[in-house]
């Protein structure tokens, strides 16, 4: 089992934990899974420069069956391979196999995961998810050209969405820790569905769901200014988001946090091999 430490929270120490060290609170996944909120929103707004731009993922057109979007993803997972990006246990590729070793240096990072923990992905889900039910919502319908643009801004969404939705592993980790005789009775018996209710708070869902709403309508706001000789202030009008807010707000209440709570299920129940 990997080396691990925690705050203890019972002996009057803060809520504070340093990844680096090999140290997970609470408090500190609380953070990491806000600033992904930041970068969720910001990639979706990117994407939503552009129209659809359906030939980006039509398997037929660069005649090799496989569309742009996964060619762009695949030959960008394989950079990324190469300068070391998947050492880090945050990160998880799309399409893992026959990725090029690193060329860097091994980096050591902190055993903060069960080592079983790689074997946990669902970036198949978010793949279909994405292309299938987020991009029709965020996108308009038309063809501006902009291929590889259009490309790029889908795999940085891919990324964080991936990202986040992965970082469930940390969350069940840092959940496992403050109460393991909670869980160990359903890891035991390999009950899924009652880690699942362990799992699931829904006043703190309500709030996530209220706060990225609320992120996506301050980040995609136009921001107007009118110049009164020494004075400049914003102008008045009504309010227009480059993503609708409402659309981040069922992108978190029915893909990114299931699949969250998937991930910390799966992982859960190899917790204890």
């Amino acid at each position: 089992m990997a080396s691990t430490k925690v705050s203890n929270r019972a002996s009057g120490e803060t809520e504070t934990g340093d990844p680096s060290k090999g140290m997970i609170t609470l408090a500190s996944v609380r953070d990491a899974l806000i600033r992904q909120e930041d970068t969720i929103v910001f990639s979706l707004i990117e994407r939503a420069r552009f129209p659809h731009n359906a030939p980006v993922y039509d398997p037929s057109f660069l005649g090799s069956g496989q569309s742009l979007v996964e060619f762009f993803v695949r030959e960008s997972e394989s950079l990324h391979a190469k300068a070391g990006r998947y050492q880090n246990p945050e990160e998880v590729p799309f399409f893992p196999d026959d990725l090029p070793l690193p060329l860097v240096p091994p980096c050591d990072y902190p055993e903060v995961l069960h080592p079983t923990s790689a074997s946990v992905s669902v970036c198949e889900a978010i793949w279909n998810m994405y292309l299938n039910d987020l991009l029709p919502l965020i996108t308009v319908k038309g063809d501006d050209g902009n291929y590889a643009s259009t490309a790029a801004a889908d795999l940085a969404c891919l990324q964080a969405l991936s990202r986040r939705i992965h970082y469930g592993k940390f969350v069940a980790e840092v959940k496992f820790r403050d109460a393991p005789q909670d869980y160990t009775p359903a890891i035991r018996t390999k009950d899924g569905d009652a880690l699942m209710k362990l799992l699931t708070f829904e006043r703190v869902e309500q709030m996530v769901k209220k706060r990225v709403e609320k992120k996506a309508m301050v980040f995609g706001q136009d921001v107007t200014l009118q110049d009164k000789g020494n004075k400049v202030e914003f102008t008045d009008g009504e309010i227009k988001c480059k993503v609708d807010p409402s659309v981040v707000c069922r992108l978190y209440d029915e893909w990114v946090m299931p699949m969250t709570k998937l991930v910390e299920v799966e992982y859960l129940l190899r917790r204890l091999d």
